[in-house]
């Protein structure tokens, strides 16, 4: 439904891991695509590639990232394959952003069920990253390789009005890092060139409000934690 403000836009935005099957036009998208390309970036460089995958498309990519993700469960060793081109998070953790994320991961699988240890579950709940929740759409982004952290910094807005945005015309989204180890999969399915780096998927369609999983809401802390008055 049109008409949120940005205040309600970003209130109920949130990271949707069930939607139905119902398709988004593409005339949607590309509205969507377009009002988000007002993004600022650093001399207008304007460093954003989207790949809008559906269909078949997507049903292969689907596919060939689950068997591999389903391959690194059987045999741990493969994972040495599947390497991201960047690093998204921290190679050592420290306080307090360890503690918010096994905060964030156990209040997700307190809500499924899962309990620690059942790897399994873990294992399948993770998977469903690659299946792109049921979501009819994936958007691919890349970025071209000799660009430097500003334009990542410039980027993470675009991604951000792509989800401001798709509330607006009633759809939901969640934006997956999930996918960076298997880029060269993505990369070679959406033929993207050499001078490309893989940064991250954006699954996109209709919330589906009877799943569970679709009712958690990620903690905030408070104002006073993160801001100083000087």
């Amino acid at each position: 439904m049109k008409g949120l403000s940005v205040s309600e836009a970003i209130a109920s935005r949130t990271s949707v891991r069930a939607f139905k099957s119902t398709p988004v036009p593409n005339e949607i998208i590309a509205e969507i695509l377009s009002k988000a390309a007002r993004a600022p970036s650093g001399s207008n460089i304007q460093p954003w590639k989207v790949y809008v995958t559906q269909g078949d498309t997507l049903n292969t990519i689907c596919q060939q990232v689950c068997a591999a993700y389903d391959s690194i469960y059987e045999d741990p060793t493969l994972a040495a394959k599947y390497i991201p081109q960047y690093d998204y998070y921290p190679k050592i953790w420290e306080t307090p952003y360890v503690e918010r994320r096994r905060q964030n991961g156990w209040g997700l699988y307190g809500l499924l069920g899962i309990t620690k240890g059942d790897k399994a579950k873990m294992h399948a709940q993770h998977r469903r990253n690659f299946e792109c929740f049921d979501a009819p759409v994936c958007l691919f982004f890349t970025i071209n390789q000799n660009l430097e952290q500003g334009s990542i910094l410039d980027y993470g807005m675009f991604l951000e009005n792509i989800m401001l945005l798709a509330k607006e015309y009633g759809l939901d989204t969640c934006a997956q890092g999930a996918w960076n180890n298997f880029w060269q999969i993505v990369t070679s399915n959406i033929k993207a060139n050499d001078s490309e780096m893989f940064l991250c998927g954006m699954s996109i369609g209709y919330a589906d409000p009877e799943v569970n999983i679709n009712r958690y809401r990620t903690p905030r802390v408070e104002l006073e934690e993160f801001v100083r008055w000087l």
